[in-house]
């Protein structure tokens, strides 16, 4: 049987990609084309499938790591806070990513069913999410050509 863990993270997350274009849980509100994704950032995302790429990233992140927290999840998605160019005496800093853009993408999952909220934890893959990024690995994995892990999909 192939898992998540077997098909590269870029595959997987282009295929579930267009996997959620077509679902009708997965929409990106109206709200996402002025948003930036964090607060070191300058500009929205240009990407025309963002909110879906996005859904598909977190879902993938929620099952590696999971049961994890919104919070935690503004970490992943955050990036490193340069300081100034001249000086590099101060310790380096890590600006988090936007939690409104990951918080209602988490939510678009639990409307799904891909995704649950347990008590004290966090969120947590579902039996139906797992079985949709077990199943578009093994799709991915044949796709891409790897011979010796077809024998599992």
């Amino acid at each position: 049987m192939t898992t998540l863990y077997d098909a590269p993270a870029e595959d997987l997350i282009e295929a579930l990609t267009e996997t959620f274009e077509d679902e009708d849980d997965i929409e990106a509100p109206e709200w996402v084309t002025f948003t930036k994704t964090g607060v070191d950032r300058e500009l929205p995302p240009e990407q025309d499938n963002f909110w879906e790429r996005r859904a598909a990233s977190l879902l993938r992140k929620v099952a590696v790591d999971g049961p994890v927290g919104v919070n935690a999840l503004r970490a992943e998605y955050g990036k490193s806070k340069q300081g100034s160019t001249r000086y590099r005496v101060r310790p380096k800093q890590k600006a988090k990513g936007s939690g409104s853009i990951i918080r209602t993408a988490l939510q678009q999952l639990e409307d799904a069913g891909y995704v649950e909220t347990s008590e004290n934890d966090g969120r947590r893959v579902t039996g139906d999410g797992r079985a949709l990024l077990d199943d578009t690995a093994g799709e991915v994995l044949t796709d891409i050509g790897r011979p010796e892990l077809e024998r599992y999909a």
